[in-house]
């Protein structure tokens, strides 16, 4: 029977690592997502979990820890924000290559510099071609839900690649809200017991790890880990198939809010999905067809998926809380507008870079947006197709 609980989305993470029981975390600290080895590291002192908790001197080091746990046939967890991330990144790799199952919880953050402890998605969009399959959350209760469901998706033979739950620093990390918590036992039941394929302490198949791989082999693994990233996506929807059955929630790669007839709409990612669906409400009342795409799993990309959802519009504006220094557009545009190219009647699109260092957006700023939308619709001229949201202007 589930229950309702008030807390952090730190401490969703948290009680959702403590419900799984994970053998290893590599721990260090880093704002905003300190607080989940904190949390978890009462649990391991009250004897809650059978968890090694191992501090370690940074975030790089968290990462080997992860990886030595993982390579020998354990679950393993950690949690980071920003410089650490990008201080993990060599590991990134690592872990992805060797094909190893972790859990990394990314409460996102800006990247220095100038320095900025504040939430946009620079860090996690720095590290999503590194192999990893990346999950976003709107919302409280959604960190929790990812977070249940990343192991399984992660273990899922076929697919063995590392998990990054993210969600927004500060905003979601930090606000207290309402969450619909599952018992501990439909949690160990729903995840299961992991039994890995390959691992290190398996005397009978003696392997390397992370071994040299000359010219005559790279490619071919190369490959092979790309295979398992377009492998994922059945795994995520079938374990969100089972995850609904569970709890009733239901989750998809995106979710569509009132897109049944909209001829403008945002795409956009995590907790900016609250303000933009107020003024969608908004909007409708006043008779306005728009809509909005909040994407939720972002690698592997839905594109086939997320074109058919916006192939109805007249125009689109997809919002990236991250600058992608391409001088065209946000890494979530790039990724959607190359998504459209092979739709017959294509929505016109633009990129809006906002919100980075934590500027504030407003449903004012929102529905401004979907006035340009609305003559762009109109006009089918699409003026500057690479905008920033909300800058002062000299």
């Amino acid at each position: 029977m589930a229950h309702l609980d008030r807390l952090s989305g730190n401490e969703a993470v948290a009680v959702a690592m403590r419900q799984i029981d994970p053998d290893v975390m590599g721990a260090f600290p880093i704002t905003p997502s300190t607080e989940i080895p904190q949390y978890f590291a009462q649990y391991v002192a009250d004897g809650k979990v059978h968890t090694e908790l191992v501090t370690v001197e940074s975030e790089h080091s968290s990462m080997s820890v992860c990886i030595g746990a993982a390579a020998a046939g354990g679950r393993a967890v950690s949690a980071t924000s920003s410089a650490g991330l990008a201080l993990m990144y060599e590991l990134l790799y690592v872990a992805a290559s060797s094909r190893l199952p972790i859990v990394l919880a990314v409460s996102t953050r800006a990247l220095t510099g100038p320095i900025n402890i504040n939430n946009d998605h620079s860090d996690a969009m720095g590290a999503r071609d590194s192999g990893w399959i990346q999950i976003y959350a709107e919302n409280n209760q959604e960190v929790y839900d990812n977070y249940v469901q990343a192991f399984p998706i992660a273990e899922t033979a076929g697919v063995r690649l590392p998990v990054m739950i993210c969600m927004d620093g500060f905003i979601t990390s930090h606000a207290v809200e309402n969450i619909e918590m599952l018992e501990d036992q439909q949690v160990k039941d729903f995840v299961g017991e992991y039994n890995p394929e390959h691992f290190l302490l398996n005397s009978k198949q003696p392997l390397a790890v992370g071994p040299y791989d000359v010219t005559n082999y790279y490619m071919e693994h190369k490959k092979q880990e790309a295979e398992a990233m377009k492998d994922a996506k059945q795994a995520i929807l079938d374990v969100a198939k089972r995850f609904e059955e569970m709890s009733g929630r239901k989750y998809g790669f995106f979710e569509e809010y009132r897109m049944e007839d909209a001829e403008e709409a945002l795409v956009l990612i995590g907790s900016t999905a609250g303000t933009a669906k107020a003024a969608v409400d908004e909007l409708r009342a006043q008779g306005r067809k728009v809509g909005l795409v909040k994407v939720r799993v972002f690698r592997p990309f839905p594109a086939k998926e997320l074109a058919q959802a916006l192939s109805r519009c007249k125009a689109v504006a997809v919002m990236d809380k991250c600058e992608g220094f391409s001088a065209c557009g946000g890494p979530l545009f790039a990724e959607t507008r190359s998504a459209l190219y092979d739709l017959e009647n294509r929505p016109k699109a633009i990129s809006i870079v906002y919100g980075l260092g934590g500027r504030d957006v407003s449903t004012t700023d929102i529905k401004k947006l979907y006035d340009r939308l609305e003559n762009i619709a109109e006009t089918g001229e699409t003026g500057e197709i690479y905008t920033h949201m909300g800058v002062r202007e000299a």
